[in-house]
């Protein structure tokens, strides 16, 4: 898998992962997935909405982990 997609919960990162970093690593994952860095024009409905429906999967497992040891606030 893509190597720049960073862990996105405590521990591993101090606080809560921010909805900038949440859409990074769902952007780093459309690019690897779909092989493109950047869409062209005919694909880039299909691309923005594939990144914001995983951003959106993310925000929403990484609400519903629970981190054994972590304090939750």
């Amino acid at each position: 898998m893509c190597r720049s997609i960073k862990t996105l919960r405590p521990p591993v990162i101090p606080e809560e992962a921010t909805e900038e970093e949440i859409r990074a690593a769902a952007l780093q994952y459309v690019r690897k997935v779909s092989g493109f860095r950047a869409p062209a024009a005919h694909n880039r409905e299909a691309f923005d909405r594939a990144v914001e429906e995983i951003a959106a999967s993310t925000a929403r497992l990484l609400d519903s982990l629970e981190v054994r040891g972590a304090a939750r606030t």
